[in-house]
């Protein structure tokens, strides 16, 4: 029951416009709340981020009422509460605050003060004949099936999956190796059955777009009224001697993936482990393996994650993980995997084509996805050539009403800076939530004109990296600011004067200011930022651009 708590401190809500403030609630240990001023009105509302508790006096407080966290970019409305974009799942919880004999006070459950987020309202009796097919269990399927419910879609959802588990945090794989499904799974099946989705455990293997079913490998049939392809992506494998027939050599995306590699390396540790890849999830690895192992890592860029960020920037990341003794070998190509003289069944090492030979207890190869579509071979369906499927601004499938398809596997237009609406793909979490998100509006609510987002991504590299923005036509120019040597930096990526992308570390809120900034078309230009502008410094209209 809601109960008036008494705000420490304060005597008067005197916030000005665009103010925020954390301030201590009297009477419950540790009792925070966030004050935050809008449009005239002062708002109450939880703290810290739903997502990984972030505290939100950090984050990026907008005109129209966006309040963005500093470290992964979820935002909230600060009027509502609701979550606005991913990767949080849960709402704020919001409090009536007022003013009353000098002091200010607000009224809430003491339980839901301490817990800092309130529970999405998804409890749904299904009705009607509307039907909604969700194929894939990762974050687009979890951002759809839940966005659905709060949006007061109340017909049939089923959420396909060939996971042996219900949608994970699957950034947690790469980044701590979390190999417990409890501790990772975002819902529980209580949950999903209190808002009426079928959970199904089983792998698609076609699907009749004339007849509207979807067809599983145990031959059962589903059928559809609106369809939701969020099948997410395949790890590649390395077609060369020896890493197909080896054990110990593994790939990374599934919960089975993390228990193996932890199974191979043992309690006793000391292994010596090769890490074929220097993008984000060979490092994010090469990271979370380096305590009481020898980590080497094989990359043919000159640094890494130079495709994406630049070898300047990629040399601090390079910096900051050889700092916990991962050794690199960059510019390298790999020739073969050879067995251990002690067990021919299992790699012994990794031969690279200059004629290094790097023991091997075992290896693990992160190289990249490839869109998981090999359902729809045979369906009719047009591929992009890397496998990916094209869609509009809503993420609807071209040729194919009712038809949607996010994260990894779809190609859409971007309209973000650089973008001009050009087709791209992107690999990240935030996208893919971001887009389900959409897609349930649109089956929701039809005539409502779907909402864009910025891409957001972060990664672990010895320090967090945070990341906004998209390059789908390149970047031809870099301005750093801050300390990079400290790995302290902001890094702006330009195509000409346009900022299409941002990426700092240690310097918060950086990259969810940029973020809102972009939106707005109002970054400034990179000759700005190079003469010393700072993004904190310029003020953020109301009015949205993209």
């Amino acid at each position: 029951m809601a109960q008036e708590y008494k705000i420490k401190g304060l005597s008067a809500l005197d916030l000005k416009n665009g103010e925020k403030r954390e301030v201590e609630v009297e009477g419950i240990e540790n009792g925070k709340v966030l004050l935050a001023r809008v449009g005239g009105t002062t708002h109450a509302m939880s703290s810290n981020c739903t997502h990984y508790g972030a505290p939100l006096k950090l984050g990026v407080l907008t005109p129209e009422g966006r309040l963005t966290c500093a470290w992964h970019g979820a935002c909230f409305n600060v009027g509502t509460g609701d979550v606005e974009d991913a990767p949080a799942l849960d709402p704020l919880a919001k409090f009536e605050v007022y003013e009353k004999s000098g002091a200010v006070y607000i009224k809430g459950e003491e339980a839901t003060i301490k817990a800092s987020r309130r529970n999405p309202n998804v409890k749904c009796k299904t009705q009607g004949q509307e039907k909604v097919v969700v194929i894939g269990g990762g974050s687009g399927a979890m951002g759809t099936v839940q966005a659905l419910r709060e949006q007061g879609f109340n017909g049939e959802i089923t959420m396909i999956s060939k996971e042996p588990n219900l949608p994970i945090d699957r950034t947690k794989l790469s980044k701590a190796l979390i190999p417990d499904k409890s501790k990772i799974e975002w819902r529980s099946q209580e949950w999903f059955d209190s808002a009426s989705i079928a959970t199904v455990s089983d792998e698609v293997k076609s699907i009749d777009f004339k007849t509207k079913s979807v067809a599983t490998k145990s031959g059962k049939s589903y059928n559809y009224t609106k369809l939701v392809l969020a099948s997410g992506g395949t790890p590649k494998v390395l077609p060369l001697p020896g890493f197909k027939e080896l054990s110990n050599i593994f790939l990374l995306r599934t919960i089975p993936h993390v228990q193996a590699i932890l199974g191979a390396v043992g309690e006793d540790k000391g292994k010596n482990i090769v890490i074929v890849g220097s993008s984000f999830i060979g490092m994010e690895v090469a990271n979370a393996l380096s305590s009481d192992n020898t980590v080497t890592v094989v990359g043919m860029e000159e640094a890494p994650l130079e495709r994406v960020m630049g070898s300047e920037v990629g040399k601090i990341f390079q910096k900051l993980i050889s700092k916990k003794g991962v050794k690199f070998h960059m510019g390298a190509s790999v020739d073969s995997a050879k067995p251990s003289s002690n067990d021919q069944s299992k790699v012994g090492s990794v031969e690279l084509k200059d004629g290094t030979s790097l023991p091997a207890d075992l290896v693990v190869v992160g190289i990249g996805v490839t869109p998981a579509t090999e359902y729809l071979q045979e369906t009719g369906i047009q591929l992009e050539e890397d496998g990916s499927i094209r869609t509009n601004e809503t993420f609807e499938v071209e040729g194919q009403p009712g038809v949607y398809a996010i994260g990894d596997i779809a190609t859409y237009p971007y309209h973000g800076p650089g973008g001009n609406g050009g087709l791209t793909r992107i690999e990240h979490w935030n996208v893919a939530q971001n887009s389900g998100r959409s897609v349930a509006a649109s089956i929701a609510k039809p005539n409502v004109a779907p909402k864009s987002f910025i891409p957001v991504f972060w990664s672990a590299l010895g320090s967090q990296l945070r990341y906004c923005g998209n390059t789908p036509n390149g970047w031809d120019d870099l301005v750093l600011q801050g300390q990079p040597d400290e790995a302290k930096f902001a890094a702006f990526y330009g195509k000409g004067e346009m900022v299409v992308a941002v990426a700092s570390m240690q310097m918060d809120p950086v990259m969810s200011k940029s973020a809102e900034l972009m939106r707005r078309s109002k970054m400034p230009s990179l000759s700005e930022l190079r003469d010393g502008k700072s993004v904190l410094d310029v003020g953020l209209p109301s009015e949205i651009k993209i």
